[in-house]
């Protein structure tokens, strides 16, 4: 369904796990973002989680993205995702080796991972505890000679384990985006005026209203890490309404965005 990528085109796996953490949600859908703005494909396989995360970064910045089904291709998994799956058709394309309504069964899922890795230059793993599948799409993109990276998390954390054994066993750390093109060079050739122009336009856009001072100081108070607007209004000792409302006019200006649970965070 849609349009596959030019011949040629670089395209780049991102994947994870389905029960993400929100730094990992954010990670996943700003990587996306990055990467359509450079102009690579992002491939993914409409999972919940990480790789909705990244298929939606990739719409936002502008570019196409590839969705690989675990399912028939007239099926939708999971169901939820029927406006997601509908807007990557639009520039990008849904893809199944599966035809009609064949159901989203455990085993077709490892199957569906050996063509996520075989589609992209490279693998970033964001996410994944020591029994995620998508280390099992890590494992065909090793094999089949494709370059892997991981997204390093703590020691403490459950959902790190996969992604730091990864590394622990020899995968290049993915700190930014520049980690991927160092170990790609041929992603190289999409990487310079496409991404240029937008980090430049992105750059002439955030501005705030002048003299908005309530917004500048909520702006001010939201940080890189989710908050929850109820802990915001405790800091800055405003009533609910008030930051309703100034938080409304900061997303819909494209300076925070809101994700799971609530919490928001700065997009710049």
């Amino acid at each position: 369904m849609g349009r596959l990528p030019p011949p040629g085109s670089p395209c780049v796996a991102v994947v994870g796990s389905r029960r993400a953490a929100p730094g990992a949600l954010l990670t996943a859908r700003d990587l996306g973002a990055e990467l359509a703005a450079a102009g690579v494909t992002v491939v993914s396989g409409m999972a919940r989680g990480v790789d909705a995360a990244a298929h939606h970064g990739a719409l936002l910045g502008g570019g196409g993205t590839v969705a690989v089904l675990g399912c028939g291709i007239e099926v939708c998994y999971p169901p939820e995702h029927v406006s997601l799956r509908d807007r990557i058709v639009e520039t990008g394309c849904v893809l199944s080796e599966d035809g009609g309504a064949e159901q989203p069964l455990a085993w077709r899922f490892p199957r569906r991972n050996r063509l996520i890795a075989a589609l992209a230059e490279a693998v970033v793993v964001v996410e994944a505890t020591a029994r995620s599948g998508a280390l099992s799409t890590a494992r065909w993109a090793a094999d089949l000679g494709r370059d892997v990276l991981a997204v390093p998390g703590s020691i403490r954390s459950p959902s790190s384990v996969g992604t730091n054994l990864l590394i622990r066993d020899g995968v290049r750390p993915f700190l930014g985006i520049t980690d991927l093109f160092e170990a790609v060079p041929a992603l190289r050739r999409a990487m310079s005026a496409p991404m240029a122009a937008r980090a430049s336009a992105h750059a002439g856009s955030v501005t705030l209203p002048p003299g908005d001072a309530l917004l500048a100081r909520v702006l001010a108070a939201v940080a890189a890490d989710p908050v929850h607007p109820d802990d915001l209004a405790a800091a800055l000792g405003l009533e609910t309404p008030a930051l309703s409302a100034a938080l409304t006019t900061l997303q819909l200006g494209g300076f925070i965005t809101e994700v799971c649970g609530g919490r928001v965070t700065r997009t710049v």
